[in-house]
């Protein structure tokens, strides 16, 4: 994958985070804040724990920290996925992200 593909698809994965956000918003109380500032995504819940998702241009990742711990996601042409094996990137998300608001919420492409 050339820089300017992972690029492609990687700005469709942070629009589609950026979306969610919205949606959930607008139909939950959920209340996600969700920051972006170029390549970094920061959601922030009400009990102020934060999910920080960013783009590793050199190693053609996503990265994501939240409270569970850090993964690192590579595309693999259909999806991005765990590089260790853990799933797919917004199945992780939306775990990650239901955990830390304390209701189910759903994230997708």
């Amino acid at each position: 994958m050339t820089d300017l593909e992972f690029m492609d698809v990687a700005e469709k994965l942070l629009r589609a985070v950026e979306r969610s956000c919205d949606l959930i918003n607008e139909s939950s109380d959920a209340d996600i804040d969700n920051q972006r500032s170029g390549g970094m995504i920061t959601l922030s819940f009400p009990n102020r724990s934060q999910i920080v998702i960013n783009l590793q241009k050199p190693l053609h990742e996503v990265w994501m920290a939240a409270k569970s711990g850090g993964y690192h996601y590579r595309f693999d042409g259909a999806a991005w996925q765990d590089t260790k094996g853990g799933g797919e990137f917004f199945a992780c998300l939306s775990r990650d992200a239901s955990l830390q608001a304390g209701v189910e919420l759903q994230f997708s492409e």
